[in-house]
């Protein structure tokens, strides 16, 4: 989670300001080090590099262990309020979603299609752009649109889902909750029904029931399944809102809450003041978002509040063994942990032996911006959210090029080499997700220098649409970006770890950061308003925004290559060498049936040479896939020892032996 989030609380624009620029120092004030490159490496060909990392043990067989199988996981993250609305008889209420009191009899659901930033007549009352309303907008998207659409994420090649947050809360992203134990009633069929079904719970287990929506979410699971797709949920274990029943009722019965221990309490408020005194810790200074009290453990470690930490075991447990029968298939697959690292790794390293204990064969991620593989360790998780040691790279050397060809390759190479290989397997490879702007608009953007710098690369950096300083382009990519976004689509494919998409960028959708980075999905069975409106005097615009059949079908292409070459799963990795003049490089995934991954970053036609004689290979290569253009486009030949790859513009290709 980032700080955007915190402006869909309402709150003030000074305030909102306030924690943008804690959280821009907290990000840039810790500078990320670069990792000590090994010397073994040589990026530049001739000659070969010597680096090789280790095959598999040959005892174990190349099928799919039920234990591997997030390295073999195709991840798809869902913003489940704007996936699809299945039921529209279960939209949010205006009281639910608290839109302010003066627009509420005026409110409604925002139309699937609309134009993105056109203003509805409520909205105009309150704000006097789209971002000053949009976190006031709900679009219904629910379980029902999600469990319709699984079908189609099993025809893409999706192997496993990510959520982001289904819990109960009023805002649309949900990081905000009320509890961990229900699903959000309007993600289900009876909404009313369940807010009046779960009254009077507590942090108790025997007092929870199953409503309509958890049940409903369960099915989702089991469908999933069945189609040979995982499911892993939106844990967020650092904060809670401000209507989390504990804190709803430590703020009434103040001292006399059982719930005290949760919070750190500066201040209870005094009866005997007109003044409310009542005053405790908010994440990142947010007082809308409490805080849960973190402790010192007997080991010396931080950890939660013992009470705390109990009632995030029990809903763990909840949603991974429903009907509590020690059989976990029912259950989700494990988690992506919010702002892991603001949590103790005491209680993450309890917590993750936990999960195993309840399912061995769970996967948990956390959501890591800066160098992990310590974290990692300590606190037990199975990869990252591989920010750091892939998109951020990316970005510099492959999307701005502020890094020449080789020094690109090196970083990304020597950030991964940091974690063991059957780590690195495991990471989930991204570009974008619901906290950065998204990839094609990250393109669009290529050449904006103020995007580019520091030691991210400008990744995740002040990317707001509505600025008039520092512009970000928020119009449709060109072909020449589609091109390049092929080409690095195929890159993560080939890379190790597994790849992640971000809701709808295999459907052609593009956008800024929070809150464009959020709009709703684009399907083909429905007709788009094109978009026309600019914010910030940006260039007058007609894009059409329909679904791309096109990209859609080279995204399914693409991600079957992990299929139909094991090699591209857990294939060792060897780099044959990078170009700083021709902008192109290559690497081999080796196994039965070697894969060798061609690219070429610059605009106009190059040839990467690989020398076959010092790799020890002499098997003859023939182009199986390219990411733009026909096969015939990849000319291969022969001299000597030196295999020449010559490949068109910003475009990758993929040769195999035969």
């Amino acid at each position: 989670m980032r700080v955007n989030k915190i402006v869909w609380l309402g709150l003030g624009l000074a305030t909102i300001a306030l924690v943008v620029a804690l959280i821009w120092v907290r990000k840039t004030s810790s500078k990320i080090e670069e990792p000590s490159l090994p010397t073994s490496i040589t990026i530049e060909g001739p000659p070969l590099p010597t680096v090789k990392t280790p095959p598999a043990p040959e005892s174990e067989p190349r099928e799919t262990h039920a234990k591997d199988w997030p390295k073999h996981a195709v991840w798809y993250q869902i913003f489940p309020e704007r996936f699809r609305n299945g039921d529209p008889k279960n939209d949010p209420t205006a009281e639910y979603s608290r839109v302010p009191e003066q627009v509420r009899s005026k409110w409604r659901i925002t139309p699937w299609t609309k134009e993105w930033y056109s203003m509805d007549d409520w909205e105009k009352e309150i704000a006097s752009d789209a971002y000053g309303s949009m976190h006031h907008r709900r679009y219904g998207g629910d379980f029902q649109g999600i469990i319709d659409k699984l079908d189609y994420l099993k025809d893409l090649g999706v192997t496993a889902i990510y959520f982001n947050p289904i819990f109960e809360s009023s805002s649309l992203h949900k990081y905000d909750a009320r509890s961990y134990h229900h699903a959000d009633p309007h993600f289900g069929p009876d909404p009313k029904a369940d807010q009046a079904l779960i009254a009077g719970e507590t942090a108790d287990p025997a007092t929870w029931k199953w409503t309509a929506a958890d049940k409903m979410f369960l099915e989702l699971v089991r469908q999933a399944h069945t189609r040979g797709i995982r499911v892993i949920l939106d844990g967020v274990f650092n904060h809670c809102a401000t209507d989390f029943f504990a804190f709803v009722d430590l703020k009434k019965n103040q001292e006399k809450s059982p719930y005290t221990h949760w919070f750190h309490v500066k201040k209870f408020d005094n009866p005997a003041t007109p003044e409310n005194e009542f005053d405790y810790d908010g994440w990142w200074g947010v007082k809308a978002m409490p805080e849960f009290s973190e402790v010192t453990d007997e080991k010396g470690r931080k950890n939660l509040d013992p009470e705390v930490k109990a009632y995030l075991f029990a809903i763990t447990k909840r949603w991974m063994d429903p009907n509590g029968d020690g059989d976990p298939s029912d259950g989700v697959d494990g988690w992506r942990l919010d702002v892991a690292n603001e949590v103790g790794t005491g209680f993450w390293a309890e917590w993750n032996d936990y999960v195993k204990s309840i399912n061995p064969l769970a996967y948990t991620v956390p959501e890591i911006w800066v160098e992990a593989q310590d974290f990692m360790r300590e606190a037990k998780f199975d990869g990252v959210m591989n920010y750091y040691a892939f998109a951020m790279p990316i970005k510099g050397g492959m999307i701005h090029e502020t890094i020449s060809t080789r020094d690109f390759l090196r970083l990304i190479e020597g950030r991964r080499e940091k974690f063991s290989w059957d780590e690195a397997l495991r990471h989930q490879n991204l570009f974008d997700s619901h906290d950065t702007d998204r990839f094609p608009s990250m393109l669009v953007n290529r050449n904006r220098p103020y995007f580019a710098k520091e030691d991210a690369f400008g990744y995740d950096g002040d990317l707001w649409a509505g600025s008039a300083e520092k512009p970000y382009l928020i119009r449709k990519p060109k072909p020449e970006e589609r091109k390049l976004q092929r080409m690095l689509t195929l890159f993560q494919v080939a890379y190790p770890g597994a790849p992640y998409l971000y809701y709808g960028v295999e459907a052609g959708m593009w956008g800024a950061d929070d809150p464009d980075d959020r709009m709703p999905m684009v399907w083909s069975d429905l007709q788009f308003e094109p978009q026309k409106i600019s914010p910030a005097g940006q260039p007058a615009r007609n894009d059409d925004i329909n679904f791309d059949a096109d990209l859609h079908a080279f995204h399914k292409e693409v991600l079957a290559l992990r299929k139909k070459h094991p090699e591209l799963v857990d294939g060792s990795m060897r780099m044959l060498g990078g170009n700083n003049q021709t902008r192109t490089f290559a690497w081999v995934r080796e196994g039965a049936r070697p894969q060798l991954a061609v690219f070429n970053r610059n605009p106009e036609p190059q040839t990467h040479t690989v020398f076959l004689k010092e790799w020890g290979q002499d098997k003859k290569f023939t182009p199986t896939f390219v990411s733009s253009g026909t096969l015939a486009d990849v000319q291969v030949s022969t001299q000597g020892d030196a295999l020449r790859i010559t490949l068109p513009g910003w475009t990758g290709a993929l040769l195999s032996t035969d």
